[in-house]
């Protein structure tokens, strides 16, 4: 297709490169049936030619049937004539794929089969085997970027290669868009929430460890503290005990007081253990 020619006189070439369409959520590629045009999600397989598409300006066409991708109806998609009555153009942008013009939604893989939804999470985006985006295939084919992009782009006539003002080649670009993308991100979102209730619940099991530990530690110092206090009072009653009971436990260094005593005599112990009278015993002479 030469650039620079309306859209209307758009020519088909039956040998433009194929890729085939694989979903980023199954990982299913997209594969037209040759009986009724049905659409179906298998593996895989480079080799079948039911499984290549390329873009026809903005048409797919499946190599397999030489047709091409069309809705037959609401939220249904199929393969039908190219350039007939159920002629389907689409727009392709970050992958989606949604009918050129209109408001059904986008190409979703749906289990086993694809239709028409609103929903624009992975199952509804498009790559080929190597991940790449197939809206990329469209922008190589046509030699256009996307459509966001087109009041930034310039074209090098001359060389055949579509480039940016300032200077960015294609493969660039398609790198930073790839790289800037917008992802569903409701396995980030939930991932990340997993994540902060784990760190939370690990956060109050470590709390509660050290609460206990700390309740444990202060029981321990408050039995030091009464066994110090009682070990302390035993000493100081055994350091005030009276000398006469260091010396019970002797009675063989003491003498017992004579049982018998005359009335009115006063005797003294002494500390070496014997008893004397205190006033001797005088002559009846002498008083």
């Amino acid at each position: 297709v030469r650039r620079g020619w309306p859209r209307s006189y758009t020519v088909f070439f039956a040998d433009t490169a194929a890729f085939l369409m694989k979903n980023a959520k199954v990982k299913l590629c997209l594969q037209a049936s040759p009986m009724n045009g049905n659409l179906l999600l298998e593996d895989c397989n480079p080799e079948s030619d039911f499984q290549d598409w390329s873009w026809q300006g903005d048409s797919l066409m499946n190599h397999g049937t030489r047709s091409c991708l069309a809705v037959a109806g609401a939220n249904r998609v199929q393969t039908s004539l190219c350039g007939g009555a159920g002629h389907t153009s689409w727009d392709c942008w970050n992958s989606l794929l949604s009918p050129l013009g209109s408001s059904q939604g986008y190409l979703v893989a749906n289990r086993t089969e694809v239709t028409l939804n609103n929903v624009r999470g992975l199952r509804a985006r498009w790559q080929d085997v190597a991940n790449r985006s197939v809206c990329k295939q469209k922008a190589e084919q046509d030699g256009h970027f996307p459509a966001a992009l087109a009041s930034t782009r310039a074209y090098n006539h001359t060389a055949g290669n579509a480039t940016l003002a300032l200077g960015i080649d294609q493969e660039e670009l398609e790198e930073l868009l790839w790289f800037f993308r917008r992802e569903d991100p409701s396995t980030w979102n939930y991932s990340v929430l997993a994540l902060s209730f784990m760190a939370m619940t690990l956060g109050l099991l470590l709390l509660a460890i050290n609460i206990v530990r700390n309740r444990k530690r202060k029981i321990h110092m408050y039995r030091d503290a009464v066994q110090s206090a009682q070990q302390t009072e035993l000493e100081a009653k055994q350091a005030l005990m009276p000398v006469q009971e260091y010396g019970a436990g002797e009675p063989g260094k003491q003498e017992l007081v004579p049982r018998e005593q005359r009335s009115g005599e006063v005797v003294v112990q002494w500390k070496d253990g014997t008893v004397t009278s205190l006033y001797g015993e005088r002559p009846e002479g002498a008083i």
